[in-house]
């Protein structure tokens, strides 16, 4: 079997185990060779993103299958089925792809190409395949069996229980059980599963991009905040730049793109009302029709994925994918949206009918359409608290803003983070790299940082996901690093990066997903980090950072403003606390629209049997949006994290998720928010629970661990003012 070796940075054979010791492996001229030629076949320190191209793909992806497959073969025939003789060298089988296969994944979502494209396509058939054979690998599952039931699963602590029974899953959920035609048959799915979603997300990337609304009369710009005219300026001139095109920000022209920096302050301040009708269809509609189309895509996805649950012994592909999930059943789904419906609704119904109010009051005769809910939404907002989101981007200068979100995790968390001013291996120059430290200044893991919207090769929204894993190589600990990849407002001319709130919601909001990966103290990579835990637990650790928005302290200390230095004044402090329950009942609504949506396809809706999926989407609409969906709304074809995401049957979880990170925050209210030693202790006991453990244990259990008992609801409906 291959691993890597930590002092000569190249693969070589397992030499601990001696029934693998005649393993065939590279040698060191080849891996050398190769490692000098290939930067995906280099297996030490961070991943070489800055020297990776399209054309290293194919022949690195190739060569590691044929190699993985020879050791598939050999740790098949000569396993033990102990922890030493099976999960060690399972967990080292896969290390190269970490190295390999991981950094292709991550720059096809931050530096995506057609070549890159191209290459991603040529090889990811037979990587699912290996994927599958390794997960379906008859000896490995029974020895995974035997393993637990034999005298050795006494002495394994929880986190090794916890990898062996999640292998097991993960192989039954792979068809391990399946023979001759239904084996072969999941496996055609899952390569069309595969290929199926990087199409959908492809097009989407592809619709967003090829839309721009150019504006030549300063005139349509009136009542655009700065910051609006300053990014659309700097984009028709990045855009033609070859024709020496400069910004001019009060002159023109102006471009306006479905990037959402772009695209959410237009529909929240442009008075050109069939302007803005022209940007929200062409939303709505993005990647549904012409070579760019989801449409048929979704159908087939869906249809599949019944299809593969039906393989496995399932009722629908909703019941599968909640046997690996926190939520206990479907039914539980349906019953806490229905909840959190019945708290909604009135609210929601109510905010619909005061914006109707306010556009007629101010002379809009047209009924009200869906692109003028953010405009008017937005002038609401200003009459009734007295500002601005532009009013607030002043005072959030990135910089800032990253301050105050470390100097919050070094007192909650007794960590450090130090920028380290150079990191020749990053993909992209606006990307930062850190180290993170513990109290004793040693480091314990690392993060990028991709802060910025690049529209032209980035995906839209905002995620983390892991770089490399915590795990042990070669009797050494190699700490983790992770990606944190966010879509927000670039710098402009001398002009800092100025955040929305929104936007620094979504920063701490993915940095609370990179403090659970990097945290972490299980030394089992399976259930390290986020590795593990349940999807429907996974968004506690990040939604529990957003409430720290509101905290005064807080916020004053990542606040300034970007010219005079001043902190945010007390009162524009106060309004926003009381901006926070605006239209709460809406937002909610929203969330439950997707997630009901989500849900009923993936258990009751039936491909090609009645309605189509854009159908039910709307029929669920009539009853869970206040203002429903137009005809010719196609939003499902961009619904990127049920058709191209890992949220399929699972988008249920950003609420289910946010009753934990609602409950665990109402922990430290309720131990005083201004009691520093009270807080700091209640901080290192989530550390230490929520953050440390991971997978390691059911997320249940390590939620008791640190609240003392199960979530309630009343928190998050008392946060956002439904109670």
């Amino acid at each position: 079997m291959l691993y890597y070796a930590r002092n000569t940075g190249r693969f070589e054979a397992i030499r601990d185990s001696a029934h693998l010791s005649n393993v065939s492996a590279y040698s060191d001229s080849m891996a050398q060779t190769a490692a000098d030629s290939n930067p995906l076949l280099r297996f030490e320190g961070l991943p070489a993103f800055h020297a990776i191209r399209p054309e290293h793909i194919v022949p690195a992806i190739t060569e590691l299958i044929a190699h993985l497959e020879r050791d598939l073969d050999l740790l098949e025939r000569t396993l033990e089925p102990t922890w030493k003789g099976l999960i060690l060298p399972l967990e080292r089988l896969e290390l190269p792809f970490e190295y390999a296969w991981g950094p292709v994944n991550h720059l096809l979502n931050v530096l995506n190409s057609p070549e890159l494209r191209e290459a991603h396509e040529t090889v990811q058939p037979d990587v699912v395949s290996l994927s599958l054979r390794m997960r379906q690998s008859v000896p490995i599952f029974e020895g995974l069996a035997t393993l637990k039931a034999g005298l050795e699963w006494k002495k394994l602590d929880d986190g090794q229980r916890r990898v062996v029974d999640l292998r097991l899953r993960s192989a039954r959920h792979a068809g391990v059980a399946l023979t001759g035609a239904a084996k072969e048959r999941f496996s055609e799915i899952e390569r069309e599963l595969s290929k199926l979603t990087t199409d959908f997300s492809n097009h989407v990337l592809d619709a967003t991009k090829a839309f721009e609304l150019i504006l030549t009369d300063p005139a349509d710009t009136e009542g655009w905040p700065p910051s609006l005219k300053q990014l659309a300026a700097a984009s028709y001139a990045g855009k033609h730049a070859e024709a020496g095109a400069r910004p001019d920000t009060e002159a023109g022209p102006w471009r306006i793109t479905l990037d959402f920096p772009s695209f959410g302050p237009f529909m929240q301040h442009s008075r050109r009302r069939e302007q803005r009708k022209t940007v929200y269809l062409a939303y709505m509609t993005r990647a549904s029709e012409g070579p760019l189309d989801n449409s048929g895509i979704i159908e087939r996805l869906l249809s599949l994925r019944q299809e593969k649950a039906r393989l496995l012994g399932f009722g629908s592909y909703a019941e599968l994918s909640l046997d690996a999930k926190m939520a206990p059943s479907v039914d539980a789904v349906f019953t806490m949206i229905e909840e959190l419906k019945s708290a909604s609704l009135r609210h929601a119904k109510n905010d619909l009918e005061e914006l109707r109010e306010l556009a007629r009051a101010n002379g809009q005769t047209e009924p009200f359409a869906h692109w003028d809910a953010g405009y008017w939404s937005e002038r609401l907002q200003e009459q009734r608290f007295q500002f601005t989101d532009e009013e607030l981007r002043p005072y959030f200068p990135l910089e800032r803003v990253l301050a105050g979100l470390f100097s919050l995790c070094e007192r909650l968390f007794g960590i450090r983070v130090e920028e380290i001013e150079e990191q020749p291996t990053a993909w992209h120059p606006d990307v930062r790299f850190y180290h993170v430290k513990n109290e004793a200044g040693a480091i314990i893991a690392s993060f990028y940082l991709d802060p910025y919207s690049r529209p032209e090769n980035k995906r839209g929204g905002a995620w983390m996901d892991n770089g490399l894993d915590r795990r042990w190589i070669d009797g050494a600990l190699r700490t983790p690093v992770v990606h944190l990849c966010c879509n927000g407002t670039p710098p402009v001319g001398e002009t800092p990066s100025l955040m929305s709130f929104r936007e620094v919601e979504t920063l701490f909001h993915e940095f609370g997903h990179g403090l659970q990966g990097m945290l972490t103290t299980v030394d089992y990579v399976d259930v390290a980090g986020i590795n593990g835990v349940e999807w429907d637990a996974v968004e506690l650790a990040s939604q529990f950072m957003e409430n720290w928005c509101y905290h005064k302290p807080t916020l004053m200390g990542m606040t300034a403003h970007y010219q005079t230095g001043e902190p945010l004044p007390d009162a524009l402090f106060d309004k926003l606390c009381a901006a926070r329950t605006f239209r709460a009942g809406t937002v909610m609504l929203r969330q439950l629209l997707f997630g009901f949506t989500d849900m009923t396809l993936h258990h009751r809706y039936h491909p090609g049997e009645g309605k189509s999926a854009f159908e039910v989407y709307k029929t669920i609409a009539k009853d869970l949006a206040v203002l429903p969906p137009l005809e010719e709304d196609r939003f499902l074809c961009s619904f990127s994290h049920i058709f191209a995401g890992g949220y399929a049957a699972g988008y249920y979880s950003y609420k289910w998720a946010e009753v934990l990170s609602a409950d665990a925050f109402a922990a430290f209210e309720e131990a005083g928010l201004s009691d520093e030693p009270a807080i700091r202790k209640l901080g290192r006991r989530y550390r230490d629970t929520v953050l440390a453990l991971g997978g390691s244990r059911h997320p249940m259990d390590v939620y008791r661990s640190f609240r003392g008992r199960e979530p309630s609801t009343k928190a998050l409906l008392r946060h956002a003012g439904l109670v």
